[in-house]
């Protein structure tokens, strides 16, 4: 069970300001779970950047869980602050919690697991330079980098999921911001998610998007790259 855990009394706390785009919005003009997705990575880079470490690593989402606080939702042309911190850490990958705020009222909470690797794309040990900027937030805590292995439901629909090259990011795979495209597909209303990257997506993979009652996975030839369960 993902712990949305409260931002720190000490640290380092990042906010930013961002509108809500067109390209952001659904026709009903509300945000969509993907444009959020994108944000968090946003921010996190902003962030990131702002504190000046050099380095040329690349952090790897393997889960984001987002779920919706109270009755608001942003909307096309609205303004959010988003709030980031780390909330915990494990020996190569840490946890960054992250609130969007509307008029200063908290409206989603979202947490994301992320690997740090190198540019061949091994995992890299958390480096002592990245613990003296977030170490007092992280303030100790733990987190597992274990992920539950996917179930197909037995019965799932399924139906081809064709990728673009424009869903490729900078280390050449299928951005985690846009699978979350998939939910939209699949469910309305949705409350809360939570996405589990288990593989990459490359632009020449035969995707199929299977799905049942709150449950959505990306396949290719059997494997699953992707798992999501919602509300």
């Amino acid at each position: 069970m993902i712990e949305f855990v409260r931002p720190p009394d000490a640290g380092r706390l990042f906010t930013s300001e961002y509108d809500v785009r067109l390209g952001d919005a659904d026709p009903s003009g509300a945000i969509r779970w993907d444009s959020l997705a994108r944000y968090l990575q946003d921010i996190a880079s902003d962030d990131w950047e702002q504190i000046g470490v050099d380095s040329n690593d690349f952090w790897v989402v393997r889960r984001t869980s987002m779920r919706r606080v109270g009755a608001r939702w942003p909307v096309f042309k609205q303004s959010m602050t988003l709030r980031t911190w780390c909330a915990g850490a494990g020996p190569a990958w840490v946890e960054r919690r992250t609130d969007v705020l509307l008029d200063g009222e908290v409206v989603v909470e979202t947490a994301a697991l992320a690997v740090q690797v190198n540019t061949q794309g091994q995992p890299v040990r958390i480096r002592p330079e990245f613990l003296a900027v977030y170490g007092d937030a992280i303030g100790g805590r733990k987190v597992s980098g274990r992920l539950a292995a996917p179930v197909v439901a037995p019965g799932a629909a399924r139906r081809p999921w064709h990728l673009r090259r424009a869903d490729l990011d900078v280390v050449g795979h299928v951005n985690n911001a846009a699978c979350w495209q998939a939910l939209g597909e699949v469910a309305s209303d949705v409350v809360e998610a939570t996405f589990s990257h288990h593989g990459s997506l490359a632009v020449d993979d035969q995707v199929l998007l299977l799905s049942s009652a709150g449950a959505l996975w990306l396949c290719v030839d059997g494997d699953v790259r992707v798992a999501a369960h919602f509300a």
